[in-house]
């Protein structure tokens, strides 16, 4: 699994870990059902804390993302096709307030950013 660490990153090293591998499941990279490594064993890879990944597995079975068995492992859970397409859409909002913002500050109308968003979802 390719997770990458960032010791100059603000955010802290599990929630590194659990935004990566939640990126991994809604882009389906790891689908329903795929076995995570065991805590030891990413712990190990990165060269962190097994209290660290557990902490982030932690999360993501919280959040409805994984499930851990145990004896068995940690598998990517039950896709819930309602939360990934509200989580799509929450992050296609975070985008487009971004843009709205720069569009404002750039003098954009509205009708201009209407026509450059027609322009890019039909591919134009």
């Amino acid at each position: 699994m390719d997770i990458i660490i960032s010791n100059s990153s603000n955010s802290p090293i599990y929630d590194q870990i659990y935004s990566q591998i939640k990126a991994m499941i809604l882009n389906g990279t790891l689908k329903e059902g795929d076995s995570l490594p065991s805590m030891r064993l990413l712990a190990k890879e990165l060269r962190i804390s097994v209290i660290t990944t557990k902490r982030a597995y932690e999360e993501l079975e919280r959040d409805g993302f994984i499930e851990t068995v145990t004896g068995k492992g940690s598998f990517v859970g039950k896709n819930n096709v309602e939360f990934i397409k509200e989580e799509h859409q929450r992050m296609v909002e975070d985008y487009l307030t971004k843009a709205i913002d720069l569009s404002k500050q750039c003098d954009l109308t509205l009708e201009d950013l209407t026509g450059i968003l027609e322009l890019l979802y039909k591919g134009e």
